[in-house]
């Protein structure tokens, strides 16, 4: 070990670093100048960390990860950009988390409880929320807005500027090309289409029978028979004027209405 107890010998630690006395630095490390790590922080052997990065506290990264390296964007010319982690994500082996262009608000940022398993890359400038989990394989090109609580499954790719609602599941394998339904199913075995409420994802996270019904209903209206989207939404205003729907109704019907790419439904 070095003079650094915490600090591998092998690691590469660039004067400017912030690594506090709690983080652990393993073997064959590389850490930028302006890297900057939360406590208790453990990167475990041949990571790279490059750019503005910041860890929260807690986070721990695997082996042969790479976070906050340069954009795969033509038009980027080094400008000083960086990644944001939340406190307790962790980064398994592979995975490439690209750091934000000066176009594109200049950070990428992950959120707090994440876990991003092997392999999986995250494209500059893309904003993911709290509580998600990104299993092995699963690709975001650059731009993309991933709500808190979304869960993907394996090899799943989603495109430019594309929003996955809050508390959805998506497929293994899916390709994802228009927003995602918050609280939505949706998987390539449907032929890419949402095809109910992620009821198990709710239950997890506490919501009540009354909210799943009611959220139900909003996307039978959103999916199913022969309504088209500005009918389905008037139905479900209509449904909110009557108090028939709460909160998480609301916010389906505007996370709609606001939708750039359309939804998939």
């Amino acid at each position: 070990m070095s003079s650094r107890s915490n600090v591998h010998s092998t690691a590469i630690v660039a004067d400017g670093a912030v690594i506090p006395a709690s983080c652990t630095v393993g073997p064959y490390c590389t850490v930028g100048a302006n890297v900057v790590l939360g406590e208790e922080c453990e990167l475990v052997s041949h990571v790279v960390l490059d750019g503005r990065t910041t860890l929260g506290n807690g986070c721990k990264v695997y082996s042969f990860a790479c976070v906050g390296i340069s954009p795969q964007d033509l038009k980027y010319a080094g400008e000083p950009t960086g990644v944001e982690i939340g406190e307790r994500t962790t980064i398994r082996e592979y995975v490439t988390i690209s750091r934000g262009t000066a176009g594109g608000g200049g950070v990428t940022r992950v959120g707090a409880d994440c876990l991003v398993m092997a392999y999986v890359h995250i494209g500059h400038d893309s904003q993911i929320g709290c509580g998600c989990i990104l299993p092995n394989g699963a690709t975001l090109a650059g731009h993309v807005t991933v709500e808190d609580y979304v869960t993907l499954s394996a090899m799943a790719s989603v495109h430019q500027f594309c929003r996955i609602g809050k508390y959805s599941y998506i497929g293994g394998g899916t390709t994802i090309t228009q927003d995602v339904l918050p609280y939505s199913l949706t998987s390539i075995e449907r032929n890419n289409h949402a095809y109910g409420l992620n009821k198990v994802g709710l239950q997890r996270r506490g919501f009540t029978e009354e909210q799943m019904r009611e959220l139900s209903t909003a996307m039978r209206l959103l999916t199913s028979g022969k309504r088209n989207t500005t009918q389905a939404l008037e139905e479900i205003r209509d449904m909110l004027a009557q108090g028939a729907g709460g909160e998480h109704v609301k916010y389906l019907a505007e996370f709609v209405e606001k939708s750039e790419r359309g939804v998939i439904k």
